[in-house]
């Protein structure tokens, strides 16, 4: 079940990326998100947060509990906006706990479905591209294509989009 997020969900999502934070360092791949879990980040709370008030939030829960998030809204700042309508999908986390069981594949899908309910042509993500590109190739096999590549300071990202 995917439903609306709630303020009551942030310390549920930073769980989740604190889990995230966890697998990638365990693995060496902290160019990502670091190695510091984000409930110790008063500005990644404070982010979290406002996705929560912000109406754009999505929770998947699996067997009654929290598995994924995905925030939806606008592009986000460090990327220019579509010249056409479009919908941003501005953070994506699965729970480690349910990684690799469809949780992202759904959370995407729903972003989709309101993407052309709300009537936007273009659907779009971005990702960090650095390491050995894992991210931005997931993405691909969820049906989005490479847009522009960017940086925000060192950190190496890239857009990608989906036409609907």
């Amino acid at each position: 079940m995917i439903r609306d997020g709630l303020p009551e969900d942030v310390p549920a999502v930073l769980a989740m990326f604190d889990s995230a934070v966890a697998w990638l360092t365990a693995r060496g791949r902290t160019g990502q998100w670091g190695d510091r879990p984000f409930s110790e980040d008063p500005a990644r709370v404070e982010k979290i947060t406002s996705w929560a008030l912000s109406g754009g939030m999505r929770v998947a829960e699996v067997d009654g509990g929290p598995a994924g998030c995905l925030v939806l809204g606008n592009a986000v700042e460090y990327v220019e906006p579509a010249p056409e309508p479009e919908l941003y999908v501005q953070g994506l986390v699965v729970d480690r706990r349910f990684g690799g069981h469809g949780v992202g594949a759904a959370l995407l899908a729903r972003a989709r479905e309101e993407a052309i309910e709300g009537g936007a042509v273009l659907l779009r993500v971005d990702c960090y591209a650095g390491d050995d590109g894992r991210l931005v190739a997931y993405y691909e096999s969820q049906g989005f294509t490479r847009a522009e590549p960017f940086t925000v300071g060192a950190w190496p990202g890239q857009v990608l989009q989906m036409r609907l």
